[in-house]
């Protein structure tokens, strides 16, 4: 066992940004559930559900590649701060006023729902690109693959509990305590945050200060010049995009499965139950050879575990498949994150990451919204089936067109 894998855990400034990441993620994780079943709960159309990834999708797409360009010339750190802070305010007015603390009208609700969602979705912009450049500084080339690991793990018990427990508390205890999880989590993440060393808030990766058009252009460049990038960002997008379930589950838990806002907060904590195991097992053996080709392999298995779920309609077996497709997802975004952090400078890491995530948040967010337009067409079932058989097709044409992926292979331990 790889004593590098436990040695990024005596750097103190990653363990606050692991600690203060998993808090951030928890708040999101929870808010998305309840946001899933208030709205579903009103309106009970799954393409209403659709339109919440659509909401915090348009804000975040528009904004960022000036994200990245504000990171690359600013102190990720503080980029990072402003962002927690106001993902905090924003959940209070959530919890004020979907909680029902503030009395609202129903139809008023709904768009003040949706209007949360967008501001989320403007911070969202800027808390990747921050992040990922961040990461660089904190943690040496050599245990990148480990960090990667132990940020995954992170991510994956986030997302465990923070939506088995949003489930919990809604379907016990309300709505209004169920809005003060993420109100709590997203304040712990910005204390946490705040208690870096000074080194790491002060950090910039230089004084050059191009204009905004000349940054975000050569950031582009950049990623069109490395075709392996721009296939690593394509596949991830398109497969997920696709073969996204996850903004149907409230229909299915109400419409197929019929276990409620608690069934609902166990299939959102599914896919990360699953992925938690593998990210575990990354974290403590880290890659030290780190094939792209892995991604094709591990894509195919997430594509068919969509498929299995849309066909099923046993909640346990439904379990299983979502937990499957969540450690095909833990692997392909362990060796997405590394090779990243491997193959890009550090003067390019906020408009990099800044164009990463355009795609992540278009594979996530609008694939909800696919998701929710392809319900209304095609029917639940139908749709996510569907899905499944586009991600694979996804797979199948990026193995044609990117030869030179199928080839990349890095090692993490070269200097």
């Amino acid at each position: 066992m790889s004593s590098v894998s436990f040695a990024v855990l005596r750097i103190r400034d990653f363990r606050l940004m692991l600690i203060a990441r998993m808090f951030a993620l928890m708040a999101l994780q929870a808010q998305a559930v309840i946001v899933g079943w208030q709205v579903y709960s009103i309106t009970k159309d799954p393409f209403m559900l659709g339109l919440t990834g659509l909401a915090e999708a348009l804000p975040a797409i528009s904004c960022a590649l000036f994200a990245g360009h504000i990171v690359d010339i600013s102190r990720p750190h503080r980029v990072l701060l402003t962002c927690i802070g106001v993902l905090t305010l924003n959940t209070l007015m959530l919890f004020l006023i979907a909680g029902g603390v503030v009395q609202t009208a129903e139809h008023h609700l709904l768009a003040l729902i949706y209007g949360g969602i967008f501001l989320s979705g403007l911070a969202r912009s800027f808390i990747m690109p921050s992040a990922f450049s961040l990461l660089s500084q904190i943690v040496p080339r050599t245990k990148i693959p480990a960090a990667s690991g132990w940020l995954n793990s992170g991510f994956q018990i986030s997302a465990v509990s923070g939506p088995a427990i949003a489930g919990l508390v809604y379907g016990g205890y309300g709505v209004q305590a169920a809005w003060f999880l993420p109100l709590g989590f997203t304040a712990v993440a910005f204390i946490t945050l705040a208690a870096m060393g000074h080194p790491t808030r002060h950090w910039r990766s230089g004084e050059k200060r191009e204009p905004a058009a000349k940054s975000i252009k050569a950031g582009w460049r950049f990623i069109l010049d490395n075709p392996v990038l721009l296939s690593v960002m394509s596949l991830d997008m398109f497969a997920v995009l696709f073969g996204g379930a996850v903004a149907m589950l409230p229909a299915y838990a109400d419409q197929v499965l019929h276990v409620g806002s608690e069934g609902l907060g166990a299939l959102r904590a599914a896919p990360a139950l699953g992925a938690v195991i593998t990210a575990l097992t990354l974290a403590v053996r880290p890659m030290k050879v780190i094939r792209a080709s892995t991604l094709l392999i591990v894509i195919t298995g997430f594509g068919l575990c969509i498929i299995g779920f849309g066909l099923s309609t046993v909640f346990w077996l439904s379990m299983v498949f979502l937990a499957l497709s969540g450690m095909f997802d833990s692997v392909s975004m362990i060796t997405r994150s590394t090779l990243m952090q491997m193959l890009v400078p550090d003067a390019m890491r906020g408009r990099v990451s800044s164009v990463n995530s355009m795609f992540i948040i278009s594979s996530n967010e609008l694939g909800a919204f696919e998701s929710g337009l392809a319900a209304r067409m095609l029917g639940l079932v139908p749709s996510v089936v569907f899905g499944g058989a586009c991600t694979l097709l996804v797979v199948a044409l990026t193995t044609w067109m990117s030869p030179k992926l199928r080839r990349t292979v890095v090692h993490a331990e070269s200097e």
